[in-house]
């Protein structure tokens, strides 16, 4: 029940920050493409890599940290439906073009994102 407790507040703090922070991004511009979730779900990447390459090779994380931090907060403060929904929109919209941007930065971006992060996360003394 406790990992659950922890799982379900990381969730609520990371879907709020996305929320705020994607919100936020995204009033910079009056574009179309959604650089507000690009934005986060790179970030949401990076921070997940970092603290799984701190708990697996430095062991400084708890197991309950873990769940907390990757599961909750990192699974709340990403978004992979939100990614969905605006590919589909950009390109009902008329700009395939932007949709297949949107997909390929996504998926390089946040695999880079994740690489560096998990190779800083291992570098942490």
């Amino acid at each position: 029940m406790r990992e659950l407790v922890l799982i379900f507040l990381g969730g609520g703090i990371g879907s709020v920050m996305r929320f705020s922070l994607g919100k936020w991004i995204s009033s910079f511009h009056s574009h179309h493409f959604p650089y507000g979730t690009l934005f986060v779900n790179v970030l949401a990447c990076f921070v997940l890599g970092t603290l799984v390459g701190v708990a697996d090779h430095k062991q400084i994380i708890s197991p309950n940290a873990r769940l907390f931090w990757t599961v909750g907060f990192c699974g709340g403060f990403s978004t992979f439906s939100t990614f969905s929904s605006e590919t589909l929109t950009l390109i009902q919209n008329g700009f395939p073009f932007s949709g297949l941007v949107y997909v390929l930065a996504s998926l390089l971006l946040c695999l880079a994102a994740t690489y560096l992060g998990l190779y800083l996360g291992e570098q942490i003394n």
